[in-house]
């Protein structure tokens, strides 16, 4: 079983090696030798191969023509970490919720063993097992440095068409099938950044998703009024340790009619939700999370679920259809609240109506609080 194999694909040693492994399997019906070799990295054999020759001798054929796929799946369910739990629990009598906290890891990790890992061990060096401890584990992933993080945003930086898929993905809510034989979707899941979900692919999980959506909007913010904007606003939105989310949604409509109100065309459809999570970010940046719900995520409406200091936020976030379509969006965000056990939610519509009415308003739908903001 050989280590790191990624990181010496390239050593001339190393492929020599590879090559006397050959040799001896060759001859194996002649003199003793070993039943299968293992190559332990990111790349797949294939992938290995494409690094291994000079760009002008690239196939996508085995090194070795006896390659076989490894198909165990090594994530956790609920089932599993519940049961890590409850042997640390035996050990150490913390108290916590083993059910909730088991299906709050896996929500936000979607079983990943690394990430599980790291989210034990930041709660268990914080001495706490109770929900803040959690968020803190979660933005300790998410802003730290770490070598996975760092492995994932290096292979953003090095392929500009994984960068582009994912961008879409994310921020212009399209879809994609899953593909077995398209290259850059099956980069995307090599790497990690994405699964096969119902026979399309969607996001890892969602610290994985906060780690893109952060660094796209980094890439960015240095060039974005907007971003500055929200940086500059920040300690005037935070009362009594909470967020006073009507306030952000009232100075982003602001903000945003300020900057991209004289000139529209600058303004693209699928820029709504950059916008907002670039002037929300400085706003939680440090204290709280936010992630994408990816069951909403398109291009009609997404929503944005922000956690801060034990409490969450949901923003839905929609281009403006109608006034039918917009009553539905008014439905859909009171079941949502429902399923959250949640009083109060928000909508934020983008309208490109020119006889629009920009501002606030607060309704009541189905028992609960809906703030409206249309910019």
């Amino acid at each position: 079983m050989i280590d790191e194999v990624d990181s010496a694909s390239n050593n001339q040693v190393f492929l020599d090696f590879l090559s006397q492994l050959r040799g001896y399997y060759l001859i194996r019906n002649k003199r003793p030798t070993f039943q299968s070799v293992i190559l332990a990295g990111v790349h797949d054999i294939r992938n290995l191969r494409q690094k291994i020759r000079p760009d002008a001798e690239h196939k996508h054929n085995s090194p070795w023509n006896i390659a076989s796929a490894f198909e165990i799946d090594m994530s956790f369910n609920v089932h599993d970490i519940a049961g890590m739990l409850t042997e640390y629990e035996n050990d150490h009598h913390t108290g916590m919720d083993i059910p909730k906290l088991s299906q709050l890891i896996y929500d936000y990790t979607s079983g990943y063993p690394v990430l599980v890992s790291m989210i034990c061990k930041c709660m268990d060096k914080s001495g706490s097992w109770d929900d803040p401890s959690f968020e803190n584990a979660v933005k300790y992933l998410v802003k730290e440095k770490n070598p996975l993080i760092e492995s994932l945003i290096n292979k953003l930086e090095d392929d500009q068409q994984l960068c582009n898929l994912l961008y879409r993905l994310l921020f212009q809510g399209e879809k994609y099938l899953f593909s077995a034989y398209d290259a850059t979707i099956q980069s995307a899941v090599m790497y990690g950044f994405v699964k096969n979900q119902d026979g399309c692919i969607v996001i890892a999980n969602r610290i994985f998703e906060t780690v893109i959506y952060d660094w796209f909007i980094s890439s960015i913010s240095t060039d974005s009024p907007i971003f500055s904007e929200g940086f500059k606003d920040k300690n005037q939105f935070i009362q009594d340790g909470q967020l006073n989310m009507e306030k952000i949604l009232e100075k982003f409509i602001r903000h945003f009619n300020d900057i991209y109100g004289s000139q529209p065309d600058k303004f693209k459809e699928e820029d709504g939700r950059k916008l907002f999570l670039l002037y929300l970010r400085p706003i939680i940046n440090g204290t709280g999370n936010y992630y994408i719900e990816a069951q909403t995520r398109d291009q009609k409406r997404t929503d944005v679920i922000v956690d801060y200091l034990g409490k969450q936020y949901i923003v839905e976030l929609k281009i403006w259809r109608g006034e039918e379509y917009n009553t539905e969006g008014e439905k859909q965000i009171a079941e949502y609240l429902d399923y959250y056990h949640l009083d109060e939610g928000y909508l934020l519509s983008f309208n490109f109506n020119k006889n629009k009415q920009p501002g606030m308003k607060t309704i009541q739908v189905n028992g609960k609080t809906v703030v409206e903001a249309v910019v």
